[in-house]
């Protein structure tokens, strides 16, 4: 039977997808966490080459032998929302100010891309978390 590795540490980053660099915040966290900031910038990158800049959460488990392992997941659903509209960020005034809208399939399609991490137990439920973020975006969604 194999040997269990000690884990020493799990934390979270969010880094834009094949365009991470060891430059501050992304370097000196992984360096306080006893990751090689070099190592792992280039495993990430070519992970996440196809995401080309889009911004993308990774749960890293670091090793007591200073090895690490980590797990990507899909982008914000705020990330998402912009690439959907093709728009660089939300309104300023989102009550006031609307900067695009979305239509029941846009919603539905984000729901799906992240349905293993939304908290929703129906794909209804997790369209209301998308349109939530996107009311706060100051964007409008048709109705389902």
């Amino acid at each position: 039977m194999a040997k269990k590795k000690e884990i020493t540490k799990v934390f979270k980053i969010q880094a834009p997808g094949g365009q991470a660099t060891p430059a501050p915040p992304i370097g000196p966290a992984l360096g306080a966490n006893g990751v090689n900031p070099g190592q792992f910038i280039q495993q990430f990158n070519e992970a996440t080459r196809q995401l080309n800049g889009m911004v993308v959460g990774c749960v890293i488990t670091v090793y007591k032998d200073r090895s690490f392992e980590f797990e990507l997941k899909a982008p914000p659903v705020a990330e998402l929302i912009k690439a959907e509209l093709g728009v660089k960020g939300g309104s300023g005034e989102p009550n006031k100010n609307k900067i695009g809208n979305l239509t029941a399939a846009q919603v539905t399609k984000i729901a799906e891309e992240k349905k293993k991490e939304l908290t929703g137990h129906t794909l209804a439920a997790m369209e209301q978390t998308v349109r939530g973020t996107a009311r706060s975006m100051g964007v409008t969604c048709d109705a389902a």
